[in-house]
């Protein structure tokens, strides 16, 4: 098979994507969920950290050890509550993750792209190696003070809420496997939620505050 040709190669590919659709596994993942989910606000802006749990399905393992890619995405949008009309989408957030497969060096590459790939591309991606899948999956279900949006986007004065979701990107797979992969449920990672954004505002400190404000961080760290 080392001569092998373009046309055997995805030959093999479509026989591969055929027996997938045909003798899919026999036990289903698990429910992807959110295990830990909290949202705060800083001078900077909005961040999340999250923590998803789910599991790699066999079928899922044996495509990315043949040499194909897996695309895993965080998406996050905040709404503005407006009583008279329909929220209104104040931004958007984008995290994109890459997992590959590296025969030569048996290891795995995971590419972070603040985006979607379709616009950044990998030239944009901070990447990552690691020894075992398990690593690499460990890296990637775990979301920690990702700025969703800017201070400036989200007013104190004005209720909002965010629409949080994870996904396993099967648009980003080769066509011939987007075929094959349809409909199943071992290929089905995804889950999301919606939660209220509750935002403070910054409050100022009185000026006669004297010697008690400097025991005021302490007290807030506390909290």
């Amino acid at each position: 098979m080392k001569n092998a040709t373009p046309e055997a190669a995805l030959r093999s590919l479509l026989a591969w994507c055929l027996f997938a659709l045909v003798f899919p596994a026999g036990q289903a993942a698990l429910a992807t969920e959110f295990t830990q989910l909290k949202m705060d606000r800083s001078e900077e802006g909005v961040y999340l950290s999250a923590s998803v749990q789910f599991e790699v399905p066999a079928v899922v393992e044996d495509a990315m050890l043949k040499g194909i890619p897996m695309f895993f995405v965080a998406e996050a949008d905040i709404y503005r509550d407006r009583w008279y009309w329909y929220d209104k989408r104040v931004t958007t957030a984008t995290r994109t993750m890459r997992l590959a497969y590296q025969p030569l060096t048996r290891r795995w590459r995971l590419n972070v792209l603040p985006g979607a790939i379709s616009v950044t591309g990998l030239r944009a991606s901070f990447s990552q190696h690691y020894d075992s899948l398990p690593d690499a999956i460990s890296s990637i279900q775990r979301l920690s003070r990702w700025r969703i949006a800017d201070a400036a986007e989200v007013d104190a004065d004005v209720r909002h809420k965010v629409e949080f979701r994870f996904r396993l990107d099967l648009s980003q797979l080769p066509r011939p496997f987007q075929i094959g992969v349809a409909g199943q449920k071992d290929w089905a990672i995804a889950v999301e939620t919606q939660r209220e954004l509750i935002v403070e505002a910054v409050r100022e400190a009185p000026k006669d505050a004297g010697r008690d404000s400097a025991r005021e961080p302490a007290k807030e760290a506390v909290k």
